[in-house]
């Protein structure tokens, strides 16, 4: 098994994986560890790093995994593989502050990114019937091939790189990235290209020219805030930052300590969003009763949320969506102790406010940016005069299908659509791509968060992992040829060892 980017003359049939980030490259892993036939695996990703994307690619230090290196892995039966990794690796003598009380490892991103890059190579490099290759370039189109196609060339997809070239795929698993922050239409209409508003704070050297005394507003309180307050106190910034969004919510910490979980939330689901939210307070209060922490019970709410999503009327996932989300975030996706502790410096020093508000009016001049801010509680406007703006409300997922141009030949013949939530694309249980008629399609498939309509939580490890392995399974049996999977407790094909 061999990665490279030459085509090579091969009878197999052919998986293209559109995206390389974390879903697509697990996806490839899994699927070349489980074939037992030939076969090809094109993974269609422009970065250089297999496993990155947007989330682990990014080259500032700053940046780190949100939660303990012993909770991140590309095999969902070997949790601690990466921290075993990391140990090894020499990281914490380059990176000592990675370290953090309790023998918790909070790595960069970055170093997670290489070590799924490596995993991937490894596994091409491995003897065995699958041959992945890394196509680095950007997919323009993924087009079906008509059925009444001429003789000798089977039903599949032509996708078209950027550079001119084709593929012909057999299957296709649709797995690509974040898409960038949308900012506010508000942001937009009162500074266009201003220079001073930083709309991707995610594009590489985005901060780079905010001046250390720069008055800056950030919009928006969840982890993409931490990363960028973390880049600009390591860039000794000095001045004043305003944080804001709708609710103030920003990114609570973790209960190293705890260890196992508390709720059963599968059992009976509950069927409707407001029972759900009561269920779970009443474990939280059972669980503070017990000396125990709530991030226990949201980690087994997190455990069974694929049941509990099912479980709940499409009604009642709208009414959750749009009234508890935000403090589900706030919750489920916690904040690293280092970028923590700088928001508590920052804070202390009285150089950082965040502020629960709506932005009411902003305008721009040679002086600077006015944002005129309404506090979510009433009172008096607040106004705050800028030099930055920086948009830190996260990706835009409600345009997750318009972020990837690739797509729209599907869209527009019939074969693809959005979700009735508008999360990501339809998919069955499978994950199969359900067509306009209703259809599952066992040729097109999706890997990662753009199938959370369906399952649900499909942002963060381990459920990401799980559903990657998942699908990767799911393509390989429809291999020709292809043997039945060893049956293992978590149905991982082979044991996983550092």
């Amino acid at each position: 098994m061999s990665l490279g980017n030459a085509p090579q003359q091969r009878t197999a049939p052919r998986v293209v994986i559109l995206g390389g980030g974390f879903s697509g490259a697990v996806t490839a892993l899994h699927l070349a560890r489980t074939a037992t036939v030939p076969v090809d695996i094109d993974i269609v990703e422009p970065r250089l790093l297999l496993g990155g994307g947007v989330a682990y690619s990014t080259p500032d230090p700053q940046h780190r995994i949100n939660v303990p290196a012993a909770r991140m892995s590309a095999f969902s039966a070997d949790m601690g593989h990466y921290d075993r990794w990391l140990r090894r690796s020499g990281v914490l003598a380059t990176d000592p502050q990675a370290l953090v009380k309790g023998g918790h490892i909070f790595s960069s991103r970055l170093e997670f990114g290489r070590y799924l890059d490596g995993l991937v190579r490894e596994q091409a490099a491995a003897d065995g019937p699958a041959h992945i290759r890394h196509v680095q370039r950007r997919a323009t189109a993924v087009t079906p091939i008509p059925r009444d196609a001429p003789p000798g060339q089977s039903f599949g997809y032509a996708v078209a790189l950027e550079n001119g070239a084709r593929l012909v795929a057999d299957m296709v698993v649709i797995a690509t990235s974040h898409p960038p922050p949308s900012p506010p239409k508000a942001l937009v209409q009162a500074l266009g290209d201003d220079p001073r508003l930083i709309a991707n704070p995610w594009a590489p050297g985005a901060l780079d020219a905010v001046a250390p005394e720069a008055r800056v507003l950030v919009v928006g309180s969840g982890l993409t805030m931490a990363d960028i307050l973390a880049t600009l106190q390591a860039a000794g910034h000095k001045g004043p930052i305003t944080v804001f969004s709708r609710r103030g919510l920003t990114p609570r910490g973790h209960a190293l300590d705890a260890t196992e979980l508390a709720g059963d939330f599968a059992t009976r689901p509950e069927v409707t969003a407001l029972a759900l939210l009561r269920r779970i307070r009443a474990t939280v209060t059972a669980a503070e009763v017990e000396g125990r922490p709530w991030q226990a019970v949201l980690d087994a709410v997190r455990r069974d949320a694929r049941t509990i999503w099912r479980a709940l009327p499409l009604a009642e996932k709208r009414k959750l969506l749009r009234h508890l989300r935000p403090f589900w975030d706030a919750h489920r996706y916690r904040i690293a102790p280092q970028p923590e502790a700088t928001i508590q410096d920052l804070q202390a020093r009285g150089q950082l406010e965040i502020l629960a508000a709506s932005l009411a009016d902003i305008t721009a001049d040679a002086d600077g940016i006015r944002a005129t801010l309404r506090p979510r509680w009433g009172g008096a406007p607040l106004t705050r005069t800028v030099d930055v703006v920086v948009v830190a409300t996260g990706p835009a997922h409600d345009h997750l299908i318009d972020a990837v141009p690739a797509l729209a030949p599907l869209v527009a013949t019939g074969r693809l659509h959005a979700d009735a939530l508008g999360l990501g694309i339809a998919v069955d249980d499978q994950s199969r791509v359900i067509d306009a008629r209703g259809v599952p399609d066992d040729t097109l498939w999706v890997s990662g968060p753009l199938a959370r309509g369906t399952f649900g939580e499909l942002m963060g490890l381990p459920q990401v992992l799980i559903h990657a392995e998942e699908v990767a399974r799911s393509v390989a049996r429809r291999l020709p040829g292809q043997a039945a999977p060893e049956p293992t407790k978590k149905g991982v094909r082979a044991r996983v060892t550092a």
